[in-house]
């Protein structure tokens, strides 16, 4: 067995295994001691046989046989000099030691004549004592055997230790680490409770398991009554399997939860209330556990009820003004033959208005004001018997609103004059418009085909000035016509940061 004294060079002092690691009040009468003890003095043929562990002022008795006393001073310890040895050490004599006959458990009871220790060294190499056996007989000292067989005694005495001290050390880690969780959790609830939003969480299975004051205040339900699935009885009746599908999903896939509701209040009103809830996962990336919140959005809901039912009737009364505006343009014509062609196309103008101006408007759901989109509806009363004469390609992207009037009139004034000078006046004719965007500018190129080609210069007035308006002025872009013999083509630029649709 290696030294105490060569063992403790080879360690810090924060890594030493010392005495009050292994809380020898609890190992007082531990059973797998006292058959070391037994079988020790059986061994060596002695009467008494003891693990003795040395503190600073005392030997403690944890295991013996053979005697009654519990400790002794350390002033007296045998065992305070063998722990510090290399091997076994043993006094043949102890009236003939100059360090032990005046010893008063020499000069007195239990008159040790006899002694044989073996020393307890922890892993870190600090002395701890010392299994040993004791007889009233002097003799010559322990056989081979005996010797060998104390040793590996210690050796057991000293796992059977260890065991405990490992034991020890995990409890208390154990302690330790529920105390730092109830604390963490006592800190969660005192920052959820001071939360204005409801909060809740539930188990990696969605069993709701935890809700802050809020909630109950807000409810008014009694404690633990929605636990589990109790939630759902909460939620208005109209909305409780879309909240049980919704929550259903997130939880099969783990996406996060968010739905509007109707929750039920203390008072029994129900309220719009918007539920979020993200999942929480370890590092293997499985869901631990699920937190959410309640948030009341009643009034902002009902707020935007009453701002798009106002919207809807705003546009409403706007398309009523376009019909308006239309028909005392052909009121007005009627009398005037002169001023029918500019009457009709004035009228064809504001339909075009009316179109693009009912394209962006908020409808309920989800929309994309997309260009493709809107050019799409433009044209298909250029259609002819399901065919699409005006063939739109190239990039779909998402405009401002702003851009949608100036781009919906520019693009009507192309398709009618391709009806009455272009490709469209004849039923082979078509139209190719190529839309790319990037993301400083919008690139627009009309191609016809297949139809009668104006020299330039023709064709131009009210048109062309509706185009350098829309287009130049308003947009702050370029407007290019090339006659080719194919037919007319017109490449239109307009600079704006683009996304793509």
């Amino acid at each position: 067995m290696a030294s105490a004294e060569s063992n403790r060079d080879a360690v810090s002092p924060e890594e030493r295994i010392t005495l009050e690691a292994y809380e020898i009040n609890g190992l007082f009468g531990d059973e797998e001691l006292t058959r070391i003890v037994e079988f020790a003095g059986q061994l060596c043929d002695c009467p008494i046989a003891l693990v003795s562990l040395v503190e600073e002022h005392r030997q403690r008795f944890v295991a013996k046989t053979g005697i009654d006393a519990t400790e002794t001073p350390r002033s007296m310890s045998f065992c305070a000099h063998a722990m510090l040895g290399h091997d076994v050490m043993d006094v043949g004599d102890a009236t003939q030691d100059a360090r032990f006959q005046d010893n008063p458990l020499v000069t007195g009871e239990p008159h040790i004549r006899f002694y044989a220790g073996a020393p307890l060294v922890s892993k870190s190499g600090e002395a701890l004592g010392s299994l040993c056996v004791i007889s009233p007989e002097p003799r010559a000292g322990l056989t081979d055997i005996q010797r060998q067989g104390l040793t590996v005694l210690a050796e057991a005495t000293m796992r059977r230790l260890e065991a405990r001290r490992v034991m020890l050390a995990h409890r208390a880690w154990e302690n330790a680490a529920e105390a730092d969780l109830a604390a963490s959790e006592e800190r969660f609830r005192v920052l959820a409770d001071a939360m204005p939003q409801m909060v809740w969480s539930t188990r990696a299975d969605g069993y709701h398991d935890y809700y802050n004051a809020r909630w109950y205040e807000f409810t008014g339900a009694q404690l633990g009554r929605t636990d589990g699935t109790g939630w759902n009885g909460q939620f208005h009746p109209d909305d409780q399997a879309k909240a049980w599908e919704v929550w259903s999903h997130s939880l099969a896939t783990g996406d996060p939860y968010e739905i509007e509701y109707r929750l039920r209040r203390f008072d029994g009103e129900y309220r719009w209330t918007l539920g979020r809830a993200l999942p929480i996962r370890d590092d293997a990336g499985n869901i631990v556990r699920w937190f959410g919140t309640c948030t009341d959005i009643h009034d902002q809901r009902i707020m935007r009820e009453q701002k798009e039912l106002l919207s809807r009737e705003l546009v409403h009364r706007i398309k009523n003004i376009f019909t308006v505006i239309g028909s005392l343009l052909y009121l007005s014509s009627r009398g005037v033959p002169e001023l029918k062609g500019f009457s009709s196309k004035m009228s064809d103008q504001i339909a075009a208005l009316g179109r693009a101006y009912d394209y962006v408007q908020p409808r309920e759901g989800a929309q994309t004001l997309t260009l493709q989109g809107l050019l799409g509806e433009l044209f298909a009363a250029y259609n002819l018997e399901g065919i699409e004469r005006i063939r739109i390609r190239g990039d779909d992207v998402l405009l401002a609103e702003t851009y949608m009037t100036p781009i919906a009139l520019v693009f009507h004034e192309l398709a009618t004059n391709a009806v009455k000078y272009g490709s469209l006046s004849s039923p082979e004719g078509f139209v190719d418009l190529m839309i790319s965007g990037s993301s400083e500018q919008l690139r627009l190129e009309w191609q016809e085909s297949k139809g009668d080609s104006a020299p330039p210069g023709d064709h131009q007035g009210f048109g062309s000035d509706l185009i350098r308006l829309s287009i130049e002025r308003q947009l702050r872009g370029t407007f290019v016509r090339e006659w080719l013999p194919r037919g007319l083509k017109v490449t239109t630029t307009i600079p704006y940061r683009l996304q793509a649709a």
